[in-house]
C-alpha cells in the first residue's frame, strides 16, 4: 500500500480469527500434526517458509513427484479434503504454524 500499510488475505485473516477463537470445523483444527512423518514435517516447514514444490524438491535432494506425494499425504492426515472454497496448502501451514 502507497501509505506505508500492509495488505492481507481475506482467508489468511479468516483462518487466524477461526484459529484464535477455537473454530473446530473438520479441517480447521490443530490435530493432525502429531501423525505427519518426519519428511512430512520438513515438507510442511519449507511450504511455511514460502517454498514451491520444486524449491522442496532441490533442498531435500528428491524428485518433485516424491514432495507431491508428501504433499498430498499432509493434507490426507490434516483432513483438509479438495475444495472450491479453500486453499488447502494455506490452510495446512496456518495449521502448522499454530503449533
Amino acid at each position: 500500500m502507497a501509505a506505508g500499510g500492509t495488505a492481507l488475505d481475506p482467508e489468511v485473516v479468516s483462518q487466524l480469527l477461526g484459529a484464535s477463537l477455537g473454530d473446530r470445523r473438520p479441517g480447521r483444527g490443530t490435530s493432525g500434526l502429531g501423525s505427519l512423518t518426519t519428511r512430512e514435517r520438513e515438507v510442511l516447514s519449507l511450504m511455511a517458509e514460502g517454498r514451491s514444490n520444486a524449491a522442496i524438491a532441490a533442498e531435500l535432494v528428491v524428485s518433485p513427484g516424491a514432495v507431491e506425494k508428501h504433499v498430498a499425504g499432509i493434507f490426507a492426515k490434516l483432513g483438509l479434503p479438495p475444495s472450491d472454497g479453500d486453499n488447502r496448502r494455506v490452510l495446512a501451514v496456518l495449521r502448522y504454524l499454530g503449533t
